[in-house]
């Protein structure tokens, strides 16, 4: 899936990831922040979702009991959702120029169904390319917490959401068992290991604007973006 040539090829393509309670919504309105005050006016996403038929995928994949779906299933949904979310919103932004940040991309699905669900990282690699033919991130930036920091963090924010009404009960994945989260957690920092040119691991567990200097200097560093 190609980016594209010519002078307007010169978009960038960032993911945040981590597990449960990771801070990413917060950390990536940080970095649209500081990416604007650069002049950088980028495109803000989520997976699963980003594009209208993906959100539609959301809430099968979010919502529900635990073991609504096999593993397997789950995968294939993931990847659906990421194919109209590829085609329809990324793709086009960075033909355009333009810089992306979402919320979650492939990594997560490699971490979440090929850690966490046992079904390897292997066959999440061919689901991958023969899915989106190797198109991947230009920056990994992977928000390590221990798990039950993370989870503790989640219920909170996810307590509040009910309260407000605000996409209360998208909380699937959090009401997964601990084993499934520390495979997540384990499978999150292998990946980061297999893939160290494209994903960098920031420390979490820290105030959110000590993490956002680690995230901007990231930035700055990998693409020479300065204030």
């Amino acid at each position: 899936m190609s980016r594209g040539t010519g002078p307007k090829a010169q978009g960038k393509f960032i993911s945040l990831e981590g597990g449960e309670g990771a801070g990413k919504t917060t950390q990536i309105k940080l970095l649209a922040d500081a990416l604007e005050r650069a002049g950088i006016d980028p495109v803000i996403t989520r997976e699963p979702g980003g594009a209208p038929g993906a959100e539609m995928i959301r809430g099968l994949l979010v919502e529900g009991d635990v073991d609504r779906w096999q593993p397997m299933t789950e995968a294939l949904l993931h990847f659906a959702a990421r194919l109209e979310h590829v085609k329809e919103t990324i793709a086009p932004a960075l033909a355009e120029g333009r810089w992306v940040v979402s919320d979650r991309f492939s990594d997560s699905t490699v971490a979440y169904q090929g850690y966490g669900h046992d079904l390897g990282q292997e066959t999440m690699a061919r689901l991958h390319e023969l899915v989106l033919a190797g198109f991947q991130t230009d920056l990994t930036i992977i928000l390590d917490l221990p798990v039950d920091a993370g989870l503790a963090r989640a219920g909170k924010r996810e307590a509040v959401k009910r309260e407000a009404g605000d996409n209360a009960g998208e909380d699937r994945y959090e009401r997964m068992d601990l084993d499934f989260h520390r495979r997540l957690r384990d499978g999150f920092l292998d990946i980061a290991r297999r893939n160290s040119e494209r994903c960098l691991i920031v420390d979490a567990d820290q105030a959110p604007d000590d993490v956002h200097k680690l995230i901007w200097e990231i930035v700055q560093n990998r693409f020479g973006v300065d204030l």
